[in-house]
Formats: C-alpha cells, sequence, structure tokens
C-alpha cells in the first residue's frame, strides 16, 4: 500500500507542474503575443523562462533538502530530454526552416553553456565562482532576447500602428493565470522531490538515474505539451525558440543558483560527468550544427536524436 501512496503523490505533483505550467504558459504566450514580439522570440524569452520554472523549483528545492543526485541530474536530465525527446520529436513531425540571424546566437550559447558545465565539473564540483562564467553566458542570452524583442516590437508598431488596446479585465485574468500557475508548480515540485526520492529507495534506484529520467522528463511535460501544440498549430519556430531558450536557462542558470545556496561548491557526481553532460552536448550539437549551416531542421535529424536519446536511456538502465 505504501509504493501505491507514494506513486499516487508522485503522479500528482507531475499533474500539477503540468497544469501550473500550462497556466503560467498561457498568460505568458497572451501577453507576449499582444506586445507584437516575433514568435521565435516569444518562444525563446517568457515560454522557455515559463517552461523552465519546475527545473529550477525542482532543483534549488532538491538541494535545499540535500538531494544533490536528483537535482543535478534534473538539470542535465532536462536538457537531455529536451533535446533527444521533445525536439526529436518536433523534428520528426515537422521538419522546419528557422532565420539564421535569430537562431544563431542562442544555439552557440547553448553548446557553449553545455561545455562550460562539462569542464568545470571535471573535478567533481561545480563552485560558485568558476559559475559565473555560466551566468555571464546567461546575460547574454538575456540581452540577445531583449535586443530582438525591442526590434520586433518596434517592426509591429510600424506594420499596425492602430493595434487594439488591451483592457484592464482580460489583463488582470492572464496575470492571475500566472499566480495560479506559479503556485501549483512550487507545490507540484515539492511532491515530486520528495516522493521521487521515495520511490528511488523503494525501487533501490539510485537518485541520480531517478533525476535524469522520471524527474527530468516530468519537469519537461511543459516544454512537450508546447511542442504538441505548435505541431497541432503548425507553429514550429515557437516550439524550437521554446526548447533552445529553456536549455540555455537549464544549463547556465540552475546550476550555478544551485551551486550558491549549496553553500558555493555543488558535488556532481561520477555518472554525471562521465555519461549524462557528454549525452547532452553531443545532442547539443546534433540538434544546431545542421540548422547553422544550412538554415533548416530536417526529419532524420530528429529520427538520430530520438536514437541517441533512446540508446542513452539504456545506457543508465543496464
Amino acid at each position: 500500500m505504501e509504493i501505491w501512496i507514494t506513486v499516487l503523490l508522485f503522479l500528482l505533483g507531475l499533474l500539477l507542474i503540468i497544469k501550473g505550467g500550462d497556466w503560467f504558459l498561457d498568460g505568458a504566450v497572451w501577453i507576449a503575443e499582444a506586445t507584437g514580439v516575433p514568435r521565435f522570440i516569444i518562444g525563446a524569452t517568457i515560454v522557455s523562462l515559463a517552461t523552465t520554472l519546475p527545473e529550477l523549483t525542482v532543483s534549488v528545492t532538491g538541494t535545499l533538502q540535500g538531494e544533490v543526485d536528483l537535482a543535478v541530474g534534473n538539470a542535465v536530465g532536462s536538457v537531455t530530454a529536451n533535446l533527444g525527446l521533445i525536439l526529436g520529436i518536433s523534428l520528426v513531425c515537422i521538419p522546419s526552416a528557422v532565420k539564421r540571424s535569430q537562431f544563431q546566437l542562442k544555439a552557440l550559447l547553448m553548446v557553449l553553456g553545455a561545455s562550460l558545465l562539462l569542464v568545470l565539473s571535471r573535478g567533481g564540483t561545480l563552485r560558485a565562482l568558476p559559475g559565473l562564467a555560466l551566468f555571464a553566458v546567461f546575460g547574454v542570452y538575456i540581452w540577445s532576447n531583449l535586443r530582438d524583442a525591442r526590434a520586433g516590437m518596434a517592426e509591429d508598431r510600424e506594420a499596425h500602428p492602430k493595434r487594439r488596446t488591451i483592457s484592464r479585465r482580460k489583463m488582470a485574468g492572464k496575470l492571475f493565470l500566472f499566480a495560479l500557475g506559479i503556485t501549483a508548480i512550487v507545490i507540484g515540485s515539492q511532491l515530486l522531490i520528495n516522493y521521487g526520492s521515495e520511490l528511488a529507495l523503494l525501487m533501490g534506484v539510485p537518485a541520480s538515474i531517478i533525476g535524469v529520467t522520471m524527474v527530468a522528463i516530468g519537469t519537461s511535460l511543459p516544454e512537450l505539451v508546447t511542442t504538441l501544440t505548435a505541431i497541432a498549430k503548425k507553429e514550429a519556430s515557437m516550439s524550437v525558440g521554446n526548447i533552445i531558450g529553456a536549455n540555455v536557462i537549464d544549463l547556465t542558470m540552475i546550476l550555478p543558483v544551485c551551486s550558491a545556496v549549496s553553500g558555493g561548491a555543488l558535488t556532481i557526481g561520477a555518472q554525471t560527468t562521465a555519461l549524462d553532460m557528454p549525452a547532452c552536448l553531443l545532442l547539443c550539437c546534433v540538434a544546431v550544427i545542421p540548422p547553422l549551416v544550412t538554415e533548416r531542421f530536417y526529419r532524420w535529424q530528429g529520427v538520430v536524436m530520438l536514437g541517441l536519446y533512446a540508446g542513452y536511456v539504456v545506457l543508465l538502465v543496464t
């Protein structure tokens, strides 16, 4: 009976995270679109920040509660799941073109973030001071998004000089979704940490493996929901922008924050440096090299990424 209660509470945590991310995302996308910001930038900023909240909350909460393997595995595993599973599915369904001017810097920052994280964690510890290099990458990412957003808003004002005024009532409703979504995410992540760890113990599975699989995929579900919605609505640029943006945030902000709250030194397990981070970096390269060269994503690329992710999961569980 105990294990079923644990499973149910774990699933309740996932449900709250999914719905919380959905409510937050709905409010964020509406507000962003009302400003006339391009869809790729919306995906890379408001949407990616919203969908990254579960990973941030789970990892920081895990670190504060001493579940370091779960926290680190979740942050790195979420990037791997976002690319290998979620972007892989997206590319198999809608291989799309991408503007190099919008994509190039963000893609290179994602690869740089994964490379820096691997190098800085080689000694088995991520220290707060060297972690500032990751924060610098995050700062460049935010700056580039603000620049692109301003440019997009200026173009939209020229194209639509008589844009309809947004009612206060509607804006209040969307802001309420923000608050409701954040509350659900915080409560859900707490359940996920507590009962994810308990599941690992009951099943005899190391917390690091739970972190990079069940919890990582669970906290990546908002990105998956966004991607499936984008596929249904033929909005490929929104999906790609969301995934790239969420990954940059995961790689350059979450673990440095965890390192700071853990007292300045975050312990990184051997599995993470030997398998999880190299797999993450490999998938980053497979994801960005073809579109950087040809300005297109390909269906075969999605198949390769799904295959690599499947191989990674097999290595984890064997």
